[in-house]
């Protein structure tokens, strides 16, 4: 039985039958909080484990440069934190592939998993899975509703939001702003657009925001930017939450309308990203976009392998500041995040070579 669709973070859809069937599977786990570095170690006693054993990486799609770029650090960071990793799997935007791929993984022995999950509802079947064959999961980018994690390793997704904001709010004294939101039934999604929301609101009274929900999808993004572009012609700042699949669209609707003026033009459109990939980038130097918050691929890639290794090895974590300038939370749900931080990138910072994307292919 077909239930109504929805879209996942990346533009697929998925039934909420599906959604249901997933949550449903695993109602009965227990949450999980382990996993982060040597300062917030809680215990180096969680289980015999030596962090030896085949490990899986479970990519949710290949077509966003930023996936690509996570893709391509994966063996360099698996290698440097002496984690055996398997060849990575693309779920290509499916997260019924997605569970099926975790299944694939754990009937091929993997004694650790690294997940970043397509749907945070849908992903607790796979982790029910592994937990029975009694393996480690680690969750990247996008935190599960439901199941056991060792860790999420993710930036501070509100903070995306409000640094848009505040960047908006200082360039833009007053008038019509607009936010190219996520897909709402993603925490990312959520998190970014609320946050933005609220911080205009509260800081930035004199800004009006107008919002395009997009669900992670390039066309969408295109086709109702242009729609909201007719009707409101004065807009004087975007938001767009995913650089990766939102610049492209974006860049060409405005200039099919005459309104992509570089940066200190009369008539240019103050724009904020999300992600840190190499083409916004050089959109800020060329300035086509103003700035862009660096979401870290290579990080993601980097902790990924770190906590995984260290659940293997039985190692459990506590909330706290951390040894590479990050903060481990608890979430609501009782798992154990730890936000990476996510630098604002502008003209002035755009060529940091500390920056990923800057070394990025």
């Amino acid at each position: 039985m077909a239930g109504r669709t929805v879209r996942n973070r990346n533009g697929r859809t998925t039934s909420r039958a599906i959604r249901a069937a997933a949550v449903t599977a695993c109602a009965t786990l227990v949450l999980a909080a382990c996993g982060s570095t040597k300062d917030n170690v809680a215990s180096d006693s969680g289980g015999d484990g030596d962090g030896s054993g085949k490990v899986g990486v479970i990519l949710p799609l290949l077509t966003s440069p930023f996936w690509q770029s996570y893709n391509d650090y994966v063996p360099k960071m698996a290698k440097s934190e002496g984690v055996d990793a398997l060849k990575t799997v693309n779920s290509n935007s499916d997260p019924s592939q997605q569970i099926t791929d975790i299944n694939n993984q754990l009937n091929q022995g993997v004694k650790g998993l690294v997940v970043a999950p397509l749907d945070s509802a849908a992903i607790s079947a796979g982790l029910d899975q592994a937990e029975r064959k009694g393996v480690p999961v680690v969750a990247v980018d996008v935190a599960p509703e439901k199941g056991k994690v060792a860790m999420v390793v993710r930036a501070n997704n509100v903070a995306y939001g409000e640094k848009a904001c505040e960047y908006l709010g200082k360039q833009i004294p007053s008038g019509k702003v607009v936010q190219i939101m996520g897909d709402l039934a993603s925490v990312n999604g959520r998190d970014r657009s609320e946050a933005f929301r609220t911080c205009v609101k509260k800081n930035y009274p004199k800004l009006k925001v107008l919002e395009i929900p997009a669900k992670w999808e390039s066309d969408t993004a295109a086709s109702k930017l242009d729609t909201l572009l007719n009707a409101n012609p004065d807009i004087k700042g975007i938001y767009m939450q995913a650089g990766g699949v939102y610049l492209a669209p974006t860049l060409q609707t405005l200039k099919s309308k005459g309104l992509l003026k570089k940066a200190g033009e009369k008539g240019h459109i103050t724009i904020v990203s999300n992600d840190g990939i190499t083409q916004e980038f050089d959109a800020i130097r060329k300035g086509q976009i103003d700035a862009t918050v660096s979401q870290p691929a290579d990080l993601y890639a980097k902790y990924g392998m770190y906590y995984i290794k260290a659940a293997m090895e039985g190692k459990t974590f506590k909330p706290g500041p951390t040894d590479h300038d990050s903060e481990i939370v608890k979430l609501p749900s009782g798992i154990l995040e730890d936000q990476l931080p996510a630098p604002l990138v502008t003209k002035d910072n755009v060529d940091d070579p500390d920056l990923w994307g800057n070394t990025a292919k």
